[in-house]
């Protein structure tokens, strides 16, 4: 269950606190993950789980895909710079 808890946060995006009750308190399911992750468990379990499936062979090895198209850039990213006053600046020859 509280793998499952960190999978949903991971998959949605959603704060901690909007975990559902089904996974459990959401203090301990962030705990663990918090505590998981500076530890390495994370990265053990990734490990293991994509070593599992490339052994079945239902991952290619050497094609992973990241979907980026959720993910938001920055006003200033696009050339639209940032708000705020603007304020003179000096010019020096």
């Amino acid at each position: 269950m509280i793998v499952d808890g960190i999978l949903w946060i991971l998959r949605t995006g959603a704060p901690w606190r909007d975990l559902p009750e089904e996974y459990g308190p959401w203090a301990t399911v962030w705990d663990l993950f918090n505590t998981w992750n500076h530890d390495g468990t994370l990265n053990e379990i990734l490990h293991r789980l994509r070593a599992a499936h490339i052994d079945a062979g239902e991952i290619d090895e050497n094609l992973w895909c990241i979907d980026g198209t959720i993910v938001r850039a920055a006003r200033c990213a696009a050339g639209g710079g940032k708000k705020g006053i603007r304020k003179n600046r000096m010019i020096t020859h």
